[in-house]
């Protein structure tokens, strides 16, 4: 009898534990205010996984970045720098890369895009810390080398990364 109590205590911890497992989103707008796409987050055995899904994004190839701080208030300087715990070079460098840094973003003509992007530098922990972090789509695409940036131009649409609902 103890025996399967001790099992059933297992699953439902460990039930709760699948439950409360890391997520997160983000409600991505332009700097007018419109709504242009949506990410979830989600972490991984190797690393955050964001689920990203646009619609009436501008067209062409853009860097994506998460920034150091969860403000998105146009121009969206109020989101910071690159999320960059281990003061690492920007890109895909020997120093590199910022935790924030992903693969550029090619959005077509009509403006939607689903995209996976697994980012193995980055956890919920820290994009979630006492200010926060965003997620930033950029005019141009990232160059991947220079710092601290990637030379990728201004900033078109910013979503503030929240913890997701129960």
């Amino acid at each position: 009898m103890s025996r399967s109590i001790l099992f059933c205590a297992g699953l439902i911890l460990a039930a709760s534990s699948a439950e409360a497992a890391d997520s997160a989103k983000a409600d991505i707008r332009s700097a007018d205010g419109k709504a242009i796409g949506s990410a979830t987050l989600a972490d991984t055995a190797k690393g955050v996984l964001i689920t990203l899904s646009l619609n009436g994004a501008p067209e062409g190839v853009h860097a994506f970045h998460v920034h150091e701080v969860g403000k998105c208030e146009p121009p969206f300087k109020t989101a910071g720098a690159h999320l960059n715990p281990d003061h690492r070079k920007h890109g895909f460098v020997a120093e590199g890369p910022h935790a924030g840094d992903m693969p550029n973003l090619h959005i077509p003509a009509d403006g939607t895009l689903q995209q996976e992007v697994l980012n193995p530098n980055l956890t919920l922990a820290a994009m979630l810390d006492g200010d926060g972090s965003a997620v930033i789509l950029h005019a141009k695409a990232d160059d991947y080398k220079s710092d601290p940036a990637g030379n990728a131009g201004d900033r078109v649409a910013c979503g503030v990364v929240d913890k997701a609902g129960p």
